[in-house]
């Protein structure tokens, strides 16, 4: 995947969050070595958002390219984020890490990622 096509692809994920009432608290935010797509936030809900693209005829879908050390990573930084950032916040009670899968489609995966995975 290009980074335009990275860029583009965490844009339309952008846009689509904001349809559904969440704001872009954050963008290719970094918490030390690791970086997050987006970070988002509706009421006290705030989401870590992986965005995964592929394009017409990758051998990979998007979801299957989330294995077991992108999990972790991703884990990771929603500690991190959690500890340095969010839990300053008064407003923010949960967090939670989804998926947002485009190829031919857009596919919202809420909850995509667990404790259970890492």
């Amino acid at each position: 995947m290009s980074v335009a096509k990275g860029r583009d692809a965490e844009r339309v994920a952008a846009d689509y969050l904001r349809e559904h009432g969440f704001t872009i608290l954050w963008q290719n935010v970094r918490i030390g070595a690791l970086e997050v797509d987006l970070v988002a936030k509706k009421d006290e809900l705030v989401v870590i958002v992986e965005v995964r693209a592929r394009g017409e005829g990758s051998l990979v879908k998007p979801l299957a390219s989330v294995g077991f050390e992108k999990r972790r990573h991703l884990l990771r930084a929603a500690r991190g984020l959690w500890r340095g950032r969010l839990k300053k916040m008064p407003d923010v009670e949960r967090v939670r890490i989804d998926v947002i899968a485009i190829s031919d489609r857009l596919e919202w995966i809420q909850g995509a990622i667990t404790e259970q995975d890492g």
